[in-house]
């Protein structure tokens, strides 16, 4: 038995939700595609990291009087503290939602190395933060657990929260058709990329499947490990990239990030540009979080090239072939300080996809002697 997401759906409605705002995550990836497809458009928003989302509702909430629901994974619940605690709570302003919370790494779950602490000490933080809690799984009756919560909505005026459990919600696949942004995979993109940069090349790569990918590629070239894995910290990997440009300035670093990373943390842009670092900054742009569903992002009309230029990087490059990154590369490659190179790809990716045989202390240690070296 499971929660059926349409019924849930219906369920937050009932209780006067009238604002879906969030970030997607694995474990909520069928609620999420639900609300993508039978939200209507003023609805629901995609937002860049989970702090918007609680201030999105907040100012809802202000203008409308009614209830937003904001949902997020576990690890994206730090973001949200500073806007919970100097904005939202009972002892400021007061403003109700209801926040639904994928609970990865829950403690007895096998999980990946990344959620394991998160998982523990959610409970905690919300105990810490003083937001009243319901864990949600797929065996709960999931209109008594929203009764409970909006009555406490309604009795505080405050943020409460749901603590969702693996598999709580039933299948629900994305209906809605999204336009390709290029028939280029990202598996075939990161082979042809990491085939051009040079060996001495610090490589940091971003959060999810990009990481993943890299790691299999390496296996399959038969080259040991060398570049950094960020598997947590979504929406940091072009910062993690400065601080190793900075700490190694006489070599060069290739920023492996994606659109959803971009977007997650963009003022980071202006703050790279600002310093001029040897770093080649490449966007792997599906429009997508393709790793936790596949909804989408904003960055499928945006113009990257106006971005970059104006945050100060020297130079802009766009690619959606293997035949475009051959053009661009030496171009890009040719130029000093912070250039971006924008790769169109598809939301493809491989269903045997394997994870990284090596812990993350084994990643750091073996990026390290490179970056040291």
């Amino acid at each position: 038995m499971s929660i059926a997401p349409d019924q849930f759906f219906a369920g937050l409605k009932a209780r006067g939700v009238g604002l879906f705002a969030g970030v997607p995550d694995s474990l909520l990836s069928s609620l999420g595609a639900y609300i993508e497809d039978n939200a209507a458009p003023q609805e629901h928003v995609i937002t860049a990291n989970e702090g918007n989302a609680i201030a999105l509702a907040a100012g809802y909430h202000l203008a409308s009087g009614g209830f937003a629901a904001v949902y997020m994974q576990n690890s994206g619940l730090g973001n949200t503290v500073n806007p919970l605690t100097s904005l939202a709570d009972r002892e400021v302003y007061r403003i109700p939602m209801l926040l639904i919370i994928g609970w990865r790494g829950e403690p007895g779950v096998k999980d990946e190395p990344q959620h394991v602490k998160q998982g523990r000490i959610t409970p905690g933080q919300l105990d810490l933060l003083e937001i009243p809690h319901w864990v949600l799984d797929a065996q709960s009756d999931a209109e008594a657990v929203l009764d409970q919560a909006f009555a406490r909505i309604q009795q505080d005026g405050a943020p409460v929260a749901l603590l969702v459990r693996k598999d709580a919600f039933g299948k629900y696949k994305l209906r809605q058709a999204q336009a390709e942004l290029s028939s280029l995979s990202r598996e075939d993109a990161l082979a042809q990329l990491l085939a051009l940069a040079d060996p001495g090349d610090l490589v940091i790569s971003t959060t999810g499947k990009a990481s993943r990918e890299v790691y299999e590629l390496r296996v399959a070239r038969g080259e040991p490990q060398r570049d950094f894995l960020t598997v947590g910290g979504m929406g940091h990997t072009a910062s993690i990239a400065l601080g190793v440009a900075l700490g190694q300035p006489g070599k060069r670093v290739v920023c492996l990030d994606g659109d959803g990373s971009v977007l997650m943390h963009m003022g980071a842009l202006p703050i790279i540009g600002s310093r001029r670092p040897n770093l080649i900054h490449i966007l792997l742009n599906n429009a997508a979080h393709e790793s936790v569903g596949g909804q989408p992002t904003v960055a499928g009309g945006m113009d990257f090239r106006a971005i970059a230029l104006a945050c100060g990087y020297s130079q802009y490059q766009l690619a959606s072939s293997a035949e475009d990154i051959a053009r661009a590369w030496p171009l890009i490659a040719a130029q000093s300080g912070a250039r971006l190179l924008e790769v169109k790809i598809s939301r493809a990716a491989r269903d045997n996809l394997g994870r990284p045989a090596s812990s993350p202390e084994e990643n750091k240690i073996s990026f390290c002697k490179l970056a040291r070296a």
